[in-house]
């Protein structure tokens, strides 16, 4: 049976937490951010470990999310936006430069910089998604947070574990060095 790895629930993250949320459409955002924060709290987070930080609108997300990462004070970072779709071509612009500027700051991190920005078609599915009849999408970005952080955990401990194996092989190998008829020991 293969190996599986996955984060899960059961012990309390550590760490500090950053949540980045837009001001923009603040009617669905401030319910985003409160869902985030209470199920922090929910799942053992203090407020003490918790930075929020306001930005403009979307676009202004990625970048904020790069400069937080780069301090590497945080565990994790929640992006939460909505980003509602009007009659001109200005969401396209804006959805995609949130998306792929946040997706490019968690890869280039190396940290969990989790998408909760919301693309809609109206204002009313996105008060929906805010803690309305779809739930709430700013918990479920928290959600991911906590059980990525503690699947990276997992992995660098695995990671520690196998490496430490490998050096405990290695103590004691016998090596031959070039030229020397029998082996040499280290």
């Amino acid at each position: 049976m293969p190996e599986i790895l996955e984060g899960d629930f059961t012990t309390h993250p550590t760490g500090a937490f950053a949540v980045i949320v837009a001001r923009f459409n603040a009617i669905v955002t401030e319910p985003l951010l409160a869902g985030a924060l209470d199920t922090f709290r929910r799942f053992g987070v203090s407020d003490e470990s918790v930075t929020v930080v306001r930005v403009p609108g979307s676009f202004e997300v990625p970048l904020i999310a790069s400069k937080l990462a780069a301090t590497g004070r945080y565990t994790a970072i929640l992006c939460l936006g909505a980003i509602i779709k009007g009659d001109t071509d200005h969401y396209d612009f804006v959805a995609g430069a949130a998306t792929n500027g946040i997706a490019s700051a968690g890869v280039a991190a190396g940290i969990p910089i989790v998408f909760g920005v919301l693309t809609t078609d109206t204002l009313e599915q996105a008060i929906h998604r805010a803690g309305g009849k779809a739930g709430n999408k700013g918990a479920e970005a928290a959600l991911t947070a906590i059980e990525m952080v503690d699947l990276l955990h997992k992995i660098d401990a695995r990671n520690l574990i196998d490496a430490s194996s490998e050096a405990d092989a290695f103590d004691g190998a016998h090596l031959r060095v070039e030229g020397d008829a029998e082996p040499t020991q280290m």
